[in-house]
């Protein structure tokens, strides 16, 4: 019979199994019609539900439609989520995992609501297998009337469906009177039956061991048992595994993960499939053996859900070339689909991997990207960009853009009324170039439009002329070979303490560690599409933190300051009790989240039950504590069933740690509860879509690990409470989030700056801006200082844009506070009081107005100036003045990214020290392209940038500016030609008020850019007004006396040297760093010479540390305009050569120190860097 009774009386386990998977494949369900669906067709929703003591329950999704067929067994599923459907359900609904019904699929499909569901591959036709299927069915509600029906007889059994030498199922069915009751016992029975003989063929298959099977597809030992045993991810018990061999079910394993099979030959070469939902599925061998009995062991993983290892790379192309996109995902199991769109739009006749375009056309130009499907997901890319040109279409616009430059002081301009000068610059893009139509996925050569020709203008100052290099023409050429760098310090969340010698792991392998003042530096890997780094304590004192950094795609380096949340202590608790543990860091505030352990839930990493004290660590990020946003780990977001990567809000995340109280080994658990406080949950809306996740520290993405459901629960004498509960296993993943998905999203346009003039050609690159995402505030009863979401950007030459959540029908139902950290120096928000300035905030009204822009010194001066807060308002399409900027609706990022200056943004600038640069080449930092092949260059090297500083110290009661003159000294190319200048403004000592110091930037000496012959760079360091040298470093005067030729001192008032072309140190007073990023090299540099040490750092300047040069000043304060007039132009110098080479160009060594900032005086802690004004 098909009941569990009668079964467990007549047949084995494994023709329990043979019959509730094969037996009814054939049969045609007879008198449950009434309850499933007539003729194929959906009973009217009246129908179903004119009773009100019956609901639905939730779909359930236990089989695929892999090997026979999809089986949605009825007792499969009680297997799986136990008391979630009710014994006799009423009705059965079926639907595809796709949502469509399955009337209209087409398919032959069987329901019964007392067995399930099945659909079989061999009765679709030809070429075609069954969908994959979901069901659900009608119970009676909790609080339902219990009132018995009673059955009516049985029907006759149906025919015998089996074909030869098939098992087939005879069916019978009963009524229950009346339909509206519920019976006991099942609706169906079925009992085995055999088919006819069927006629026999000749058989080839040769058996080592064994005799051939009456199929003759594998060969049968009637005396020997395999014995075997499945364990899941984390060695967690695997119930309820199917044991496949050549497609057939042999048996499923028991509630303790065993299985036993009759009749495997052990000859090494039978191959067995072992599947668990949720697990990767396995093919083992069966091991030779003369034995009667084998042992089998069976470890599964976890299904890994698809991931994209490269994307498509953007092109340019002209018209009749060819283009082609690649796309590699990766996950277990692999995708078995690819489909590729260009814009948005299926293109039906691609379906692999590479998508080939030839013969190409302006109208194929446009967005490109594919989507990965399969078993374990679904996944799309980001999107490549196709520009086609016209075979006469200039690649590269030859006339440059428009890119003005700060002049010195006494450089003013009256002929255009100002100190800036037009530079020209060429834009930051990729061109054509010399492309044949050889199909790759990546250009083996790239080029970018960069400067062709340069002329040398010279400008007009006070008294002197002042050289410097336009742009004239640009072209298309190979681009310069750029290096991503990240690096910065992972410090505690609470007090800043260093994570000392930690380990950084990325996809599972040890790249790197953290310094003793937790300093890190990596070197991006070439086609990194997202950098996931997880930063593990070799102390424990800290969780392990995954983290989605942000780089800059273009090359050069970006600064993070990791924040890492206290390793909670542990408690100990006894593995045979149940244990609540509770999960809330507000004081004054009831515990967010209650875990609950019942007894013998803990195992060991090899699976076995674990018995003794258990040393349990927890530790909760609590989304309440507003401090802690910066700590959230990853980026908040996973892959949707259609692959698109969307955004999750969370409620808290806890991180676990068990281990045995004796040695200390590490636990995992099963069967454990999650309890969170639905008062917690201010939005009834996420009440419903709750979801338990866990984080996939590889990918840095989120992955569904269970629903919550609404429940009362009373605990002890405490009142009533209601909570969200789900289940959920501790296994080989130790970090866990309470989320939901949130739909409702935006982006925000920032730019950054070098100084409060917010001129378009000042706007600075590399900068890490950050949104933390608040629980909505008026309109719905909350906790205003709870947050969701904390998200970064990196700044580019557009600016940047955040995404965020919004609202369209209440502009303050989401507020954001938004920062910017540039090298760990804290950028200033454009202020908003006393009175709003549309134009300096870059907001036009009314729109501002409706955003609420408050900076976080509104209300409090003594606050810092560094964020501003929003209400995060999504443009309304009615208001035009609202689909400017700076806030953008989520479909439209593109339009954010390629908004022009012009539109709506939020702006930080630099906290401007007094401070100048000047190069008479111009070189954009921020963008590797726009370096040039010159003599005059800064830098003469890209992608190997040396900064060098000498450390200065002044006698006077007042601060005071000093110069450096930076010229060529000793190569024929250059010699007596200004490379540029720097002025610095001292910073006071905070001991000695008369005392004062400054760390003054100086060309290096070294090769020019054609590594011909070095060139020692002639430098004069100039303080302001009356000043007298006191005193030169003994050891550097040394040095340039034995490294001829030497620089002739004559003036007292001043310092002239031949710069040394070693990296000498502090020793000498000179600091050199050379990284590949210049911004890099140059803050090592200064948080050396601020520390007086040559591997050190420091933001408060060390008057008496490691000083090269110490001048007295008179007693005129100082004035900043006076140090530009403070010099006429004798460009060349006079030099006492004495016959003598020097050394070879030394290379710093690279720098772990602090990314500090260049502003580190008392009077202003917050910092300043330096960057070159270009």
């Amino acid at each position: 019979m098909f009941t569990g009774h009668m079964l467990q009386r007549s047949v084995r386990m494994s023709l329990r199994s043979l019959l509730l998977i094969l037996g009814i494949s054939a049969a045609t369900v007879v008198g449950a019609r009434e309850s499933w669906r007539r003729d194929n067709k959906e009973p009217s929703p009246a129908a179903l539900h004119s009773d009100d003591n019956y609901e639905w329950t939730t779909w359930f999704n236990v089989d695929h439609p892999g090997g026979p067929g999809d089986y949605e067994q009825l007792d499969a599923i009680r297997f799986y989520y136990r008391a979630r459907v009710c014994q006799t359900p009423r009705a059965i609904e079926a639907r595809t995992t796709d949502w469509v019904p399955a009337r209209e699929t087409g398919e032959k499909v069987h329901a019964d609501p007392t067995v399930g569901f099945w659909c079989l591959n061999e009765e679709q036709g030809p070429d075609r297998n069954c969908s994959n299927y979901a069901v659900r069915f009608l119970c009676p509600k909790d609080n339902s009337v219990n009132i018995q029906g009673i059955w009516g007889p049985w029907t006759q059994w149906s025919p015998c469906p089996a074909l030869c030498g098939q098992v087939g199922v005879q069916i019978r069915s009963r009524t229950c009177q009346p339909p509206s009751a519920p019976c006991p016992g099942p609706r169906v029975e079925g009992i085995s039956c055999s088919g006819p003989d069927c006629p026999k063929t000749e058989c080839y298959l040769q058996c080592v061991m064994g005799k051939v099977n009456a199929e003759c597809d594998t060969c049968m030992c009637e005396e020997h048992i395999l014995l075997g045993s499945v364990r899941g991810a984390g060695g967690l018990i695997a119930g309820g595994a199917t044991i496949l061999h050549n497609g057939k079910l042999l048996t499923l394993t028991d509630h303790n993960g065993h299985f036993r099979v009759p009749g495997i030959c052990p000859d090494g070469n039978t191959t067995l499939t072992v599947s668990l939902q949720g697990h990767a599925t396995v093919n083992v061998v069966v091991p030779s053996s003369d034995e009667r009995t084998s042992v089998l062991s069976v470890q599964l993983k976890r299904i890994e859900k698809l991931y994209v290892l490269s994307n498509p790379e953007s092109k340019v192309r002209r018209e009749g070339q060819t283009a082609a996109f690649c796309c590699k995902v990766a996950g277990t199991p692999p995708p078995d689909k690819y489909q590729w769109f260009h814009n948005n739009i299926l293109l039906e006749k691609h379906a692999e991997s590479t998508l080939v375009l030839r013969d190409l056309r302006p109208e194929q130009a446009g967005e490109y990207y594919c989507r990965a499907s399969g078993l374990s997901g679904s996944i799309k890319s980001k999107p490549a960009t196709l520009k086609v040109l016209g075979k006469d279409e200039y690649s590269c616009n030859p006339k440059p853009e428009s890119h003005v430059i700060r002049l010195p002081h006494d450089c003013y301009q009256n002929s255009t009324d100002s100190f800036y000068y037009d530079v020209g610059k060429c834009p930051s893009s990729k061109c054509a170039g010399q492309l044949d139509n050889g199909i790759r996925c990546n250009d083996k050569v790239t080029y970018c439009c960069g400067v062709e020709k340069m002329e040398e203008r010279q400008i007009t100052c006070q008294g002197y002329e002042l050289p410097t290099m336009v742009v004239t023409q640009c072209g298309c050429q190979k681009c310069v070979d750029t290096k991503a760098t990240v690096h910065g310090r992972a410090i505690a969340a609470d007090n800043g303490e260093p994570m000392r010698f930690g380990h950084i792991f990325m996809n599972g392998v040890r790249i790197s560690r953290t310094g003793y003042k937790g300093t890190f530096s990596i070197q991006v890997p070439p086609d990194t599409e997202r950098l996931v780094l997880t930063f593990v304590d070799n102390m424990q004192k800290f969780v392990n933190t995954t983290k989605v950094l942000p780089f800059n795609t273009k090359g050069g380096a970006v600064y993070h300051e990791i924040k890492l949340l206290r390793k909670k202590a542990p408690v100990t608790i006894s593995s045979t009790e149940t244990n609540l543990l509770e999960l809330g860091e507000v004081e004054g505030q009831e515990a967010m989240v209650q875990i609950q352990i019942p007894p013998h839930s803990f195992y060991k990493e090899n699976g076995e039950v674990f018995t003794g004290n258990v040393n349990a660590s927890v530790t909760f990020l609590d989304p309440r504590d507003v401090s802690t946003a910066a700590a959230a780990q990853s980026d908040l977001n996973f892959v949707g069933d259609e692959g698109d990567t969307l955004p999750l809000r969370t409620y808290g995340m806890f991180s676990v740690d068990f281990r045995g109280e004796e040695n200390n080994e590490p636990l995992n658990a099963g069967e454990v509860k999650v309890f969170l406080d639905s008062a917690q949950v201010k939005m009834p809306e996420h009440l419903n879509t709750m979801k338990l996740w866990s984080l996939n520290p590889d990918t840095g993405l989120w992955e569904e690990e269970g629903s919550l459901q609404m429940k009362r629960n009373r605990r002890g004498k405490r009142e009533e409470r209601t909570f969200l509960i789900g289940n959920m296993e501790i296994r080989e993943r130790r970090l866990f989030n309470l989320d939901v998905p949130e739909n409702r999203r935006c982006y925000v346009k920032v730019r950054a700056f070098r100084s409060e003039r917010y001129m378009p050609s000042e706007q600075v690159e590399g900068v890490v801006v950050s949104l933390i995402n608040m629980e909505p505030m008026a309109g719905y009863s909350t906790n205003p200082r709870a947050w969701g979401r904390f998200d970064s950007a990196i700044t580019g030459s557009n600016g940047a844009c955040l995404p965020a959540f919004c609202d369209e029908q209440k502009a303050d139902a989401y507020s954001a506070y938004v920062m910017a950290n540039l090298g760990g120096e804290e950028l200033e928000a454009v202020p908003s009081a006393p009175k709003l300035n549309p134009s300096l905030i870059g907001v036009p009204q009314p729109y501002l107005g409706k955003l609420n822009y408050r900076r976080s010194d509104h209300e409090d001066t003594r606050l810092k100036k560094t964020a501003f807060s929003i209400n995060v308002a999504k443009p309304s399409s009615n208001t035009a003045e609202e689909g400017n900027g700076p806030v953008y609706a989520f479909e439209n990022l593109r339009e954010c990214e390629e908004a022009p200056f012009s539109a709506g943004h939020f702006r930080f600038s630099r906290v401007e020290g007094d401070r100048y640069d000047y190069n008479t080449v111009p070189f954009n930092e921020d963008d590797p392209m726009s370096w040039t092949e010159d003599y005059l260059n800064w830098w003469p090297k890209p992608m190997e940038y040396r900064a060098c500083y000498i450390k200065v110290k002044l006698n006077s009661p007042h601060e005071i500016n000093v110069r450096s003159r930076n010229m060529g000294g000793t190569h024929p190319k250059t010699v007596g030609q200004l490379y540029g200048l720097r002025d610095t403004r001292s910073i006071r000592d905070m001991d000695q008020t008369n005392v004062s110091a400054v760390c003054l930037e100086f060309k290096c000496s070294g090769m020019l850019y054609d590594q011909d012959r070095v060139d020692r760079t002639l430098v004069k360091v100039i303080p302001q007004g009356s000043c007298k040298r006191d005193h030169v470093n003994a050891k550097l005067q040394e040095y340039l006396v034995n490294h001829l030729p030497l620089a002739v001192n004559n003036d007292t008032n001043e310092f002239t040297m031949l710069a040394p072309l070693d990296p000498l140190g502090h020793n000498y007073g000179i600091y050199t760093v050379t990284d590949q990023d210049p911004r890099t090299a140059k803050e090592i540099a200064l948080g050396r010479c601020f520390d007086g040490s040559s591997d050190g750092t420091s933001r408060v300047m060390k008057s008496n540390e490691g000083v090269a040069l110490t001048f007295t000043c008179g007693a005129r304060e100082a004035t900043r305009q006076s140090v530009f007039q403070a010099i006429q132009s004798s460009l060349g110098q006079t030099m006492s050569v004495v016959r003598g080479e020097g050394k070879r160009n030394g290379r710093g060594r690279r720098g772990n120190g602090l990314r500090s900032s260049q502003r580190r005086s008392t009077r202003n802690p917050t910092g300043k860097r330096a960057t070159s004004s270009s």
